[in-house]
């Protein structure tokens, strides 16, 4: 069987190295695709930033005046176990331009030291949560939808080996 190859197009306006936590995001990226039964192949777009520059996008794009950990752009309107198809590849690629996704590398240092599992899980766990937001699975509600989505998280986040 053919290995699917995604684009994975990261890109960071921190000054500091990133080159772990990429290693890390061209990992799971893939991996979320792969578990989520996605047979096209995408290109995923990741800004690496801190909480000035997410809070300067969250404003911006949803008028949310605060930071945030992450933000997930969908490039389709997707409902949970929908999958981008070929239609959907740009035809100067051959892939699917799935969204965007921006990651704030002072959250992922907060949280994972907050919730006692460290940086690395952290990171891989907000991944995890912006790409299955990219393929419409959604929190807003308490209930079923939520549960749906932290359940696909913890099972992606456990076939990756990365438990708390």
């Amino acid at each position: 069987m053919m290995k699917m190859e995604h684009s994975i197009l990261l890109s960071s306006d921190l000054k500091e190295d990133t080159a772990g936590l990429e290693a890390l995001l061209e990992e799971v990226i893939p991996a979320v695709l792969k578990a989520e039964g996605v047979k096209v192949s995408c290109e995923v777009d990741v800004l690496l930033t801190d909480d000035a520059g997410i809070h300067a996008i969250n404003l911006a794009e949803r008028g949310v005046d605060a930071p945030t950990d992450v933000l997930s752009f969908p490039m389709f309107d997707l409902k949970p176990g929908d999958k981008p198809s070929e239609v959907d590849a740009d035809p100067a690629t051959g892939q699917v331009p799935l969204g965007d996704m921006v990651l704030n590398l002072n959250r992922v240092r907060s949280q994972g030291e907050e919730y006692g599992h460290g940086e690395r899980r952290e990171a891989a766990y907000l991944a995890v949560h912006s790409i299955l937001h990219l393929l419409g699975y959604d929190h807003l509600d308490d209930g079923p939808m939520k549960a749906q989505m932290r359940a696909r998280e913890e099972a992606i986040l456990s076939e990756l080996g990365i438990g708390r």
